[in-house]
């Protein structure tokens, strides 16, 4: 967890590795040791870092950190800001978007939250974004077309990942999307100035622009072309629906109350431009960041000055809004959001929650609907709450609690999704979703595929890794190969052996038969291998209680600047809420990365050994992952190296203990 903003602004943090007494040994059986003699020297072991582990769709976020602050230096003739962009998407296509939106369950697991802060992966994702986008940084199509074409239902975050995906490996596809854009949820679900258009526009056009991407747009399968045709006209199928059905309150008369509407119908219309304003007083029940965006956008609509039309026509697009003169709007008088939670404990992210208060939403915590108080024309005009409380995993009314009467025009419901199933309920597995097994097959349907929120409504960066997933499983059936067993850690992996190709220093291929007489049993002298070191990265996350966090200065974060509308300045402000880092910023802060699990070239071993035994290797020999090595003939095994090492990358190893 984080450290707290009084803890940071009042106190510069200091690191203990040892306390006092821990020279002394702890038990006898080690007091009869003079000195080491365990015989282990330093291997370079290369682990995942908490950050990527904790991200969905695996980025390699300490390479392309590393790569902005100049530690991992790009091949000739490649920016630094295209390297970055190239190891940013390996994984991930949408740099701009995620940079943006994203959640950051990395920034939740970086080790650095426990030196002072965590470092601001978004804030420097979203500049790797957006210099490809300003750079013109397209996506590398050389891979050799298969023949192969994969039919792909959705062309959302994981339609359009996977897509991708596929392309990389030579396997081309046809996107099927009832919308008009593409983007899904990126578009429609989540308001333009979180999601600036051109940049989302930039980076689906970027997909397409690799070539063997065909899209038919306004176009839905199980209505306007049948499923068997898909199945005689592709090689598969892979379903990313998306879940774009919103689910009710569970009251009675829900469903029956016209007033009331879900939050993806809600904030579609007015993604699509045709709802340009609503009704005086908005109540919309959540606590997530789809119930942020509802609240902030009925902020920023606000209503008319002689409102006279039914809100939910416009929320479900039975109606549509023409231009409208911003005269004749007005705030609206009353939006306030629910949520079952504490305000710390909302699923929002914390900076979306205090930005819709700034912009004069009222919030109210721990509370439970209880019913739909409705007119004489069945019409809601408020809703009931009362103090609850959380018993078994569910909400409770608390006994003697508070009855809360919250009026209403228009009840928002965000409190989950389901997919729409129309026309293909063969896949529908009862819970408005498809079934996925661990490689993100549909059981007993043979050649079809999911991944994305169909599955499981989560993240739009846990759709994106999954479909990264599914494409290695579809490449794998095209090739009627088996299905490789996925890593315990499945992230996108740094890989040493082809950095030093890129950077020229080639591995030569061991051949059995020319060494079949060798005495010697070590590879330091040998060009077949890669010298003591060991990858770990696809079993091990690294913590930090194998890191020399005392090697690290308190540093303050580098933090974007937003746009954020008071209360009175709210009505028509569709800027852009999150601004980018500068360079120099972006460069400072990610010179903040500890880069755990893998060397940054501190010189602490070198500096540190006794023996000369650890030494930088020659300039024209070594790269990111190969900065030192050691001389076994030298080496004493005193461990020095290994406890000074702040990235946790050197292990004491061969030899006994």
């Amino acid at each position: 967890m984080a450290t707290s903003k009084e803890d940071m602004q009042n106190d510069k943090l200091t690191y203990r590795r040892f306390e006092e007494g821990d020279q002394d040994w702890g038990s006898f059986a080690k007091k009869i040791f003079k000195e080491d003699t365990s015989h282990k020297c330093p291997t370079y072991v290369h682990r995942t870092p908490p950050c990527q582990g904790s991200c969905p769709s695996g980025e390699d976020i300490r390479g392309y950190l590393d790569i902005v602050r100049g530690i991992e230096k790009p091949p000739e003739g490649v920016s630094m800001q295209e390297y970055a962009f190239r190891r940013s998407t390996d994984a991930n296509p949408f740099p701009s978007m995620m940079g943006r939106v994203c959640p950051a369950p990395c920034q939740d697991g970086c080790n650095r939250n426990q030196v002072e802060d965590f470092v601001g992966i978004n804030s420097v994702e979203q500049y790797i974004g957006d210099t490809a986008f300003t750079e013109g940084f397209k996506f590398d199509n050389s891979a050799k077309m298969t023949g192969k074409k994969v039919a792909i239902i959705g062309g959302g975050p994981a339609g359009m990942a996977a897509a991708y995906q596929l392309r990389r490996k030579g396997i081309a596809s046809t996107i099927f999307d009832d919308h008009a854009e593409l983007g899904g949820m990126m578009r429609y679900g989540i308001p333009g100035y979180r999601t600036p258009r051109p940049q989302l526009n930039n980076e689906c056009q970027r997909i397409l622009d690799m070539g063997d991407i065909e899209t038919r747009m306004n176009t839905r399968v199980g209505k306007d072309v049948a499923v068997a045709d898909l199945e005689k006209e592709f090689d598969a199928v892979l379903w990313a629906l998306g879940c774009k059905s919103g689910r009710g309150l569970f009251l009675d008369d829900w469903n029956d109350t016209p007033n009331c509407v879900s939050a993806v119908d809600f904030l579609e219309q007015f993604n699509k431009g045709d709802m340009k304003y609503t009704a005086n007083k908005i109540l919309c029940v959540g606590g997530g960041d789809t119930s942020i965006d509802v609240v902030s956008v009925a902020r920023r609509i606000g209503t008319l000055k002689d409102f006279n039309e039914n809100p939910e026509d416009s929320a479900t697009g039975a109606s549509t809004h023409g231009d409208v003169d911003d005269s004749a709007k007005t705030a609206c008088d009353s939006v306030v959001l629910t949520a079952l939670f504490k305000q710390e404990d909302m699923t929002a992210a914390e900076h979306e929650v205090q930005d819709a208060l700034i912009e004069g939403v009222t919030i109210m915590n721990e509370v439970m609907p209880v019913e739909i108080i409705k007119d004489a024309n069945g019409r809601a005009t408020a809703l009931k709450l009362v103090d609850s409380k959380f018993e078994n995993n569910m909400p409770v009314a608390v006994e003697g609690g508070k009855e809360y009467i919250v009026e209403a025009d228009l009840i928002v419901a965000a409190i989950g999704q389901t997919g729409d199933m129309t026309g293909v309920e063969d896949f529908d597995n009862g819970r408005g979703l498809i079934d996925a097994d661990n490689f993100y097959r549909v059981p007993g349907k043979e050649g079809h595929f999911v991944c994305g929120d169909i599955v499981r409504p989560h993240l739009l960066t846990t759709a994106i890794g999954q479909a990264s997933i599914v494409s290695d499983t579809i490449e794998a059936y095209m090739n009627n190969s088996k299905v490789d067993k996925r890593p315990k850690v499945d992230v996108h992996h740094f890989e040493l052996g082809e950095k030093l190709e890129e950077a020229g220093l080639h591995v030569d291929a061991y051949d059995v038969a020319d060494h079949k007489d060798d005495a010697q049993r070590g590879t330091e002298t040998s060009s077949y291998a890669i010298h003591n070191f060991e990858d770990r990265s696809s079993q091990e996350i690294i913590s930090t209680d194998e890191m020399f966090l005392g090697h690290f200065e308190y540093v303050n974060r580098n933090l974007r600047s937003t746009d954020v509308p008071s209360s009175d300045d709210v009505l028509g402000h569709f800027a852009e809420r999150q601004a980018g880092l500068t360079e120099d910023a972006a460069i400072a802060e990610a010179g903040r990365c500890m880069s755990c699990g893998m060397c940054f070239e501190c010189d602490n071993c070198v500096i540190y050994c006794p023996q000369d035994a650890v030494f930088k290797v020659k300039k024209g020999e070594a790269t990111t992952g190969r900065y030192v090595d050691t001389d076994y003939s030298k080496c004493i095994g005193c461990h020095i190296c290994s406890d000074v090492c702040p990235t946790g990358y050197i292990d004491m190893a061969l030899g006994d203990a």
